[in-house]
């Protein structure tokens, strides 16, 4: 089993910035790829950026140039840096983790993006 704990959302003005940070605990060894989707009102939820055990990233094309995911494997933390932030980027921010044989969830921080 792995929990996961996200903080660091809230309110930003457009062009703001914004650090989530997401702590694994549990059965961290068995960690493959951790990362983030977010679910704005309405829509489905939607893959945003995951790094991999060897630091290998992906962004989706909305997030390219802005924003930044960065892993410390000796914390079991993963960061995603948010720059240029857009009203579109407004929505819950979940942190996921992927072992072998499951995906686990965060609980999802709260971004809002104020134009």
């Amino acid at each position: 089993q792995v929990q996961l704990v996200e903080s660091g959302g809230g309110l930003v003005q457009a062009g703001g910035s914004l650090r989530l940070s997401c702590a694994a605990s549990g059965t961290i060894f068995s960690i493959n790829a951790m990362g983030w989707h977010r679910q704005a009102p309405g829509k489905q939820r939607e893959l945003v950026s995951f790094i991999t055990s060897g630091g290998s990233t992906n962004y989706a094309n909305s997030v390219k140039g802005r924003f930044t995911i960065s892993r410390d494997n000796a914390k079991n933390t993963v960061y995603l840096q948010m720059n240029s932030l857009k009203p579109e980027d407004t929505g819950v921010y979940y942190c996921y983790c992927n072992t072998d044989s499951h995906k686990y969830w965060g609980q999802g921080t709260q971004v809002t993006v104020s134009s």
